[in-house]
């Protein structure tokens, strides 16, 4: 299950603990949503987390559009990410790091906004696809993610760009990577508060 093993990725790489599997809070139809997105939004994204205020706390429900699930079954990114799913990843991977890092800040009950949860997920995106491709090619780091995520895009990620870039110029380059440092410094990163988070990106 695709992402069950982003899930998993990403708790590895920063040392979580959440018991809540992704799949248990999936929606792939939009029909099920019907009362819950407003009823003026016209978007149909690929990938949609919602969050909502209930009786007991708060509702949690990560939606991903079943072709993209369908495609990542039949080409496993985990297994080789390649220029042909990697799309499909970028967008299962942001789904699975709003739903991780949301979770972990409810868990840890502390309030979070949407800029934090976008900048995250460009990071989590990087740091992913950077240890992913490493373990794929038998531990050669390579120096092109940030420009492959980064410099194509069509939104404003400046704050995680930059962040982004700051460690691959500190810590990885062609063929290599400062694991250990690199590893601390996106745990630092990803357990910083909304304001000090955001600062810290662009500082």
């Amino acid at each position: 299950m695709v992402l069950r093993g982003l899930q998993t990725l990403l708790g590895r790489l920063y040392d979580l603990s959440v018991e809540h599997d992704v799949y248990d809070f999936l929606v792939t139809d939009r029909r099920a949503l019907a009362g819950v997105v407003p009823a003026n939004d016209r978007r149909e994204p690929d990938e949609e987390l919602l969050l909502a205020e209930t009786a007991d706390g708060a509702g949690v429900a990560l939606y991903i559009d079943p072709a993209v699930l369908a495609r990542l079954e039949a080409a496993d990114p985990l297994g080789a990410l390649t220029e042909g799913n990697l799309a499909d990843y970028c967008t299962a991977l942001e789904g699975v790091s709003h739903f991780l890092y949301s979770i972990w800040r409810l868990e840890c009950d502390v309030p979070i906004s949407l800029l934090e949860l976008e900048c995250q997920a460009e990071v989590d995106k990087y740091a992913a696809t950077v240890f992913l491709v490493g373990c794929q090619q038998g531990g050669s780091y390579p120096a092109q993610v940030h420009a492959r995520l980064f410099d194509r895009v069509e939104f404003d990620t400046s704050s995680a760009a930059n962040f982004c870039r700051r460690l691959e110029r500190r810590f990885v380059s062609r063929g290599t990577a400062k694991v250990e440092p690199l590893v601390r410094e996106l745990r630092k990163f990803y357990r910083l508060g909304s304001a000090a988070k955001l600062h810290y990106a662009i500082s």
